[in-house]
């Protein structure tokens, strides 16, 4: 029963870590990286689709993205979505592939990343915490209704802990390396 618990627990956490690091690709450094255009939907065919599943994506210079649609009718579109999302590029079309050129980042944006990125990282920390809150409260239960002694509890108790602070020694790794990305000149 504190085992079953326990290793869904886990999962939880580890949903709550991969969702950070996908969260944390998206931040644009300075250098060209293509996961910055994962959350990018472009409306074509009355539908709307990531921008990953119409074109190829390669990085052919540092601080350059190339993106070359399977469908060259979708440029236009592919544009407008770039345009509208909120990552500031303005897209080179030349009848064929979208150039998106990624300007090096002033020291006031680096600071104004940070302050975002650290924003999440204390979210990813609160969400790694509440699935721990819930575990524990779980494990209350089951000592209240019988279904475990005290001893089990607190055995429970600890090892619930220690994947806590696991997790969140690793969400905190991931945000310290990032900030190191994005202030990196």
């Amino acid at each position: 029963m504190i085992k079953e618990l326990l290793q869904d627990t886990e999962e939880r956490m580890v949903g709550a870590v991969e969702a950070l690091e996908r969260d944390l690709k998206a931040y644009r450094t300075g250098r060209a990286n293509p996961e910055i255009l994962d959350r990018v939907k472009v409306k074509v065919y009355g539908t709307e689709m990531e921008l990953k599943q119409m074109a190829v994506i390669s990085v052919p210079e540092p601080q350059q993205l190339a993106i070359r649609p399977y469908d060259v009718s979708s440029l236009s579109a592919i544009e407008r979505a770039i345009l509208k999302s909120d990552l500031g590029l303005n897209p080179n079309n030349d009848g064929k592939i979208i150039r998106l050129n990624i300007p090096s980042l002033t020291e006031e944006r680096r600071r104004n990343l940070t302050k975002q990125m650290n924003k999440r990282v204390e979210e990813a920390r609160v969400a790694v915490r509440n699935v721990r809150r819930d575990a524990l409260n779980d494990l209350r239960d089951f000592e209240n209704d019988g279904d475990i002694s005290e001893d089990e509890f607190h055995d429970g108790e600890e090892k619930l802990q220690k994947a806590t602070d696991h997790y969140i020694a690793k969400v905190n790794e991931q945000g310290k390396t990032k900030e190191q990305e994005i202030m990196e000149v």
